[in-house]
């Protein structure tokens, strides 16, 4: 068994994580690290968990009683846990914030100042599978990065991306954090929309970064607007490419692409978000309209885009099959 200790244990991606494990037949969770509810019981936080198990949040670190941790922090605050912490060599460590996932020494990064020298792979395993099975240390990717890079990686690797791309991508509320603010509060996003860090979100620096390992160059821009919807979970997302390769061949190369991936599967016909919520799973699918390419991608936010992933990427480190715990049924009614 797998034993695993979760920091930041009361928030939203904290919560799906332990539910997940609970579930995983080779992992069992030590300890679910909380300051601020330590003592309490799990389900007081987790309701959903109710007569699923009786552990308790602590404020304890135990850190030599287990094989792997997950950061469940905010962004920012691993690095600075990981400065006041000593944690021993032989645990891996699987972050699910932003702090660790670009490469220090890449070209995008050189625009990105803030990143700091470490030895974290980027947990993306439809591109870095054989890196994540010999890492020590995993950086989970971003929610809406893991959905975009999903939808062009494949046009990245038949050398599409020459100009522009265009994004829109539509988020859950999950997708802003447990903690309330003016823009989750049920009254205001209720039956409404809005978009928020139009071209500057923080995982447009990610998405180029991989983008441009997979081509070999990237000049053209990712012009990203991201939206708030009025619902839970999940992300859509529509991107827009200009080529004039035919969709026959686009269409073989992005089956190609993710012919050996577990969870991310090209679909034939247009698909919808409740294919993917509550699933570990990406669907993608391409139209092409006169020389547009429209690409089409969802992920469950709080799963693929997080915990369900980042439960992925622990399979690889271990050696066991990447769907182990996995294999979830989407609730589309």
């Amino acid at each position: 068994m797998i034993k695993v200790g979760i920091l930041g244990a009361a928030g939203y991606t904290g919560g799906e994580l332990i539910r997940l494990l609970l579930n995983h037949p080779e992992a069992e969770i030590v300890f679910a690290n909380s300051e601020s509810n330590a003592g309490n019981p799990v389900s007081d936080v987790h309701e959903g968990l109710y007569g699923e198990t009786d552990l308790k949040f602590t404020s304890e670190l135990p850190f030599d009683k287990v094989d792997v941790v997950f950061f469940c922090f905010g962004h920012g605050k691993s690095e600075a846990f990981m400065k006041e912490h000593e944690i021993p060599a032989n645990v891996k460590i699987i972050d699910l914030a932003q702090d660790f996932r670009l490469h220090p020494e890449s070209i995008v990064t050189t625009q990105h100042p803030t990143a700091a020298a470490h030895d974290f792979i980027y947990g993306l395993p439809e591109i870095n599978e054989s890196e994540i099975a010999k890492a020590q240390h995993v950086a989970n990717p971003g929610c809406f990065a893991t959905c975009i890079q999903l939808g062009l990686l494949p046009a990245a690797h038949m050398h599409l991306l020459n100009e522009d791309v265009s994004v829109n991508a539509i988020t859950g509320s999950t997708g802003a954090g447990v903690k309330p603010g003016a823009t989750t509060h049920f009254s205001w996003r209720n039956n409404n929309l809005s978009i928020y860090k139009a071209f500057s979100h923080q995982h447009i620096h990610e998405i180029r970064e991989s983008l441009t390992t997979t081509q070999g160059y990237l000049d053209a821009s990712i012009d990203f607007i991201p939206y708030r919807g009025d619902f839970a979970r999940g992300i859509f997302a529509t991107e827009v490419v200009k080529t004039d390769k035919p969709i026959e061949e686009i269409v073989a190369g992005y089956k190609e692409f993710y012919k050996n991936a577990k969870f991310t599967h090209y679909v034939d016909k247009a698909i919808d978000l409740k294919q993917v919520v509550n699933t570990n799973k990406a669907l993608v699918h391409c139209d092409k309209i006169g020389n547009k390419l429209l690409i089409t991608c969802c992920i469950d936010n709080l799963l693929k885009g997080a915990v369900g992933q980042a439960t992925q990427n622990m399979n690889i480190m271990f050696g066991l099959d990447q769907t182990t715990g996995l294999k979830l049924k989407a609730s589309a009614f």
